[in-house]
């Protein structure tokens, strides 16, 4: 069995000697090619390449950033961006495994994974002698003639803003952890507009919502982790069902503090509120806003837009777990 293994030299939790140890024990059980990821998008371009040599498996040691342009490269192998519907878009595919190495390690852990990426590499190790495999889907974002696949989450409004603050604090050599994740949130928090929402919601047999400051869009739970603590604004959202999303009508202390509380304590139950927006289980809706606001795709920001159609594509990945 042909691998390619992308390993992130920068990943958060890793370091050589544990890079290593992983890639001994990869190259124990396949026959294994080893590329290490330069720059943006590069893991994108190295997926793809995999792809068309015909690999069996690709392998991505990284944080949610590497995984999603590995992913991307596996369904765009020409890097074409152009909107993809298949009705088995899994088919000839290599298999993904992944081992967490990030700060939150969001998809790792919501297919089961451990969080540490020796014991993940053991669990994978194992699923590989066994054959063992899950087939997942994902999201499709698209937007002004581009597209691009999420594998938990994407965000438009005052989420997106948090992490394109993060973000703009990585850039300055700091490291993106969950407490730095929280203080941020906290502080954007306090300079973010209250009073002027942007979006509207709309998409085939949904009911119009106007007026959303934010909107959180889960192919996946939970959304993201506080250390070990999941976050879970939409707890029905599943690998196997279509986009959930959540919208906030309203900005303000009293309307957050009892949302926030809810999706740190409880697992099962939604949010309630008038000032919430909820679905479960969608195809495809759209966000549409009247001025430019902040946009992220599985923890990656993307810039400012507009209007951005959400999709659901089942069947998407077999992943090893």
């Amino acid at each position: 069995m042909r691998a390619m293994l992308l390993v992130n030299p920068k990943a958060t939790t890793t370091n050589a000697r544990t890079r290593d140890v992983l890639i001994r024990a990869f190259g124990a059980a396949v026959e294994l090619a080893v590329e290490e990821t330069r720059y943006r998008g590069h893991a994108a371009r190295l997926a793809a390449t995999a792809r068309a040599k015909g690999y069996d498996v690709v392998a991505v040691l990284g944080g949610d950033g590497t995984i999603n342009e590995t992913v991307n490269g596996l369904l765009n192998p020409v890097g074409g961006g152009e909107a993809q519907h298949l009705a088995d878009p899994s088919s000839g595919r290599p298999w993904l495994v992944v081992i967490p190495g990030g700060s939150a390690n969001v998809f790792a852990r919501a297919l089961g994974l451990p969080n540490d990426p020796v014991e993940s590499t053991g669990v994978v190790l194992e699923a590989l002698r066994e054959g063992r495999r899950r087939t997942v889907g994902l999201g499709q974002a698209l937007w002004e003639g581009q597209s691009r696949y999420f594998t938990f989450c994407s965000g438009m409004g005052y989420d997106a803003e948090v992490v394109r603050a993060v973000e703009g604090l990585r850039g300055s050599g700091r490291k993106a952890t969950p407490a730095r994740y929280v203080n941020t949130a906290l502080r954007h928090y306090l300079a973010t507009d209250k009073r002027h929402p942007a979006m509207t919601l709309t998409g085939p047999g949904i009911p119009r919502a106007r007026g959303l400051f934010m909107a959180i869009i889960s192919n996946t739970s939970p959304w993201t982790y506080v250390g070990p603590r999941p976050v879970r604004p939409t707890p029905w959202a599943g690998f196997e069902t279509g986009l959930d999303l959540l919208g906030l009508r309203r900005m303000g202390p009293l309307a957050l503090a009892p949302v926030i509380r809810h999706i740190l304590t409880e697992s099962d139950a939604l949010p309630s509120g008038r000032h919430l927006v909820q679905l479960h289980d969608e195809a495809e809706f759209t966000l549409t806003a009247d001025r430019p606001v902040a946009f992220q795709l599985d923890g990656d920001y993307l810039g400012e837009r507009e209007t951005v159609t959400f999709r659901s594509t089942p069947n998407a990945l077999q992943v090893l777990v």
